[in-house]
């Protein structure tokens, strides 16, 4: 007779992990939520929005992407939990909205309640730290389709903003500035060419020591991707129209996910010498024998996180950040867009202004 465990589905296994994840779910709530851990469907109490005079509900989706592959190697599985938040709910806030809450999605080759559970246990800290509800989720088995030991990671989130509040490039004037927020590292985009570079093309393994770095190759590149959903509404709010629109700097690089957020006749010109990437990008772009052109294009390069501001502002911008311990610094400033001007990429999403980097970087 076969069952479903015969057929490689273990119903005990996945039920072992919801009682492992249990706790560290319970921490990563909001006092909106209603209802039991465990339903069918996770609930939210609607009222929080009745302080609106006009609620926008914005929502993403997103990944982890093949980060996943080095947690894999280094059998660490604590941190991509964080990564899938960060991803998610700061793509949330890059337009003013409060993210509410969050819910994720598991699949895997096999059900290993331990491996679960610490995955589970990066997305709950992830959503307390950023003060978002962790509503519920799913996990999948799929074997005979995913190996055993594979899995991948998505989620999806939802927040609020007001009408009136709404950022946008339509906010965005002739002079205004840009402040750089640091990125934790490489973050969760690009790891299709680390491996490529690292891993087969100069033989390195998550184990390998390299002078430039203070840890080993696998540690540096799982270092979580930042947060940046409280400091930005910390901006939202106490800058209010002074307060032009953020871009997160995630897959396409720094200039085209800045250009998406500028208005057509408008362009930012981003100035190298005010910050110096981590050591990792040199690292990858010595392995890749890649120029600096395509290391932007495809990662942050130390900038995880942009806003726009008045230029009066921008000291004001500067402090709130560093209340919430954000390195942040005055990196660019917004100018008329030259006929033609095409900047260092196209808008990711192919609608926005331009954007180029100029000088060297520092160091």
């Amino acid at each position: 007779m076969l069952t479903y465990a015969a057929a490689g589905v273990d119903v005990e296994a996945g039920e072992r992990a919801v009682d492992l994840m249990r706790a560290a779910v319970a921490r990563a709530q909001r006092a909106e939520t209603a209802g039991a851990f465990g339903g069918f469907a996770g609930l939210f109490d609607a009222t929080a929005l009745t302080r609106y005079s006009r609620p926008l509900l914005a929502t993403s989706t997103d990944g982890v992407g093949t980060k996943i592959v080095i947690a894999q190697m280094m059998d660490k599985h604590d941190t991509v939990g964080i990564d899938l938040v960060a991803m998610v709910v700061d793509d949330i806030v890059v337009c003013g909205a409060e993210p509410l809450f969050l819910t994720d999605y598991i699949a895997c080759g096999r059900v290993v309640p331990e491996r679960i559970a610490a995955i589970v246990s990066g997305i709950a800290a992830g959503c307390e730290a950023a003060g978002v509800a962790l509503l519920g989720g799913e996990t999948a088995e799929h074997p005979g389709v995913m190996a055993a030991e594979d899995y991948d990671l998505a989620a999806a989130g939802t927040g609020v903003v007001e009408a009136e509040s709404l950022l946008s490039a339509d906010r965005v004037r002739e002079g205004d500035v840009l402040i750089g927020m640091r990125s934790s590292g490489v973050h969760s985009n690009g790891f299709s060419f680390i491996r490529r570079a690292l891993f087969d093309r100069a033989g390195m393994t998550v184990h390998t020591q390299v002078d430039e770095l203070t840890a080993t190759l696998g540690e540096v590149l799982l270092e979580p991707t930042a947060l940046y959903t409280k400091p930005c509404l910390a901006l939202a709010r106490d800058l209010g129209e002074q307060l032009r629109v953020f871009s997160h700097i995630t897959g396409g690089g720094v200039a085209a996910n800045i250009a998406r957020v500028l208005p057509a006749q408008l362009h930012a010109d981003l100035d190298r010498s005010t910050w110096s990437p981590q050591a990792i990008f040199s690292v990858i772009a010595g392995a890749a024998s890649a120029e600096t052109a395509e290391m932007e294009r495809t990662f942050n390069m130390g900038l995880g996180m942009t806003a726009v501001v008045a230029p009066q502002a921008a000291d004001a911008a500067l402090e709130v950040l560093a209340a919430y311990g954000v390195d942040a610094w005055v990196c660019g400033e917004v100018r008329a867009r030259a006929e033609g001007e095409d900047g260092d990429a196209r808008p990711k999403g192919g609608v926005g202004g331009s954007a180029s980097l100029v000088g060297r970087y520092r160091g």
